[in-house]
């Protein structure tokens, strides 16, 4: 899919409904404030970096890309967009007060290096989601390999996303989860109000930990 299609998809009722749920996941575990320098990793189209700007932070996307970058760069509405490697962020240790990024590490080889260099350029707080392979998402998109957007992606248990964090220096790692229900039909809406995010069920699986 072109970076226009794909950015496109959260203007449809069932895009903006995820991107808007996963968003607010997030910023409620980031508890940031207006004028908080934000790193998101591996931004895409900048959707989430954008979403973040508008809230407030100082938001700068970073992404591997050079066609989503350009997409992004031409739809402005953030700090500043920047290609660079999950692996090897361009930034010195830490460079912004929170670290956000949303579905895209588990594109990445070497996840574990990834969360170490999000750690690393964090001076306060990380915010990371992976695909979960205990939700309902999972069966209908990740089985087999993947279809679509999701093909080639790593689904991840609850387990599997504290090893990742194991040995680094974050403290009070906790999981959140979100869009339990991905058809985003008014039943799919009603649940997500009434699930606790504790419930590691959702289609994104967030991890939130402080800098230690």
């Amino acid at each position: 899919m072109n970076p226009a299609g794909y950015d496109a998809w959260y203007d449809t009722p069932r895009g903006r409904w995820i991107g808007e749920t996963e968003y607010r996941l997030a910023a409620r575990a980031l508890a940031g404030r207006a004028g908080d320098s934000l790193l998101d990793v591996g931004c895409g189209t900048g959707w989430f970096t954008r979403r973040a700007a508008a809230d407030g932070f100082r938001a700068t996307g970073l992404d591997p890309d050079a066609a989503g970058l350009a997409f992004a760069r031409r739809r402005g509405g953030a700090d500043g967009w920047v290609r660079g490697d999950a692996r090897a962020l361009p930034f010195g240790d830490a460079a912004f007060d929170h670290v956000l990024s949303i579905a895209a590490l588990c594109f990445v080889d070497d996840e574990r290096r990834a969360v170490a260099e999000c750690v690393r350029v964090a001076q306060h707080r990380i915010a990371v989601g992976w695909l979960n392979r205990a939700s309902p998402l999972y069966r209908q998109k990740g089985a087999q390999g993947g279809s679509g957007a999701y093909r080639g992606a790593r689904w991840h248990t609850a387990r599997e996303i504290r090893a990742l964090f194991a040995g680094l220096p974050v403290r009070r790692l906790r999981l959140r989860s979100a869009v339990f229900l991905p058809s985003a039909s008014a039943f799919a809406r009603g649940v997500e109000h009434v699930v606790p995010a504790r419930l590691p069920l959702g289609a994104l699986i967030l991890a939130v930990a402080d800098r230690a």
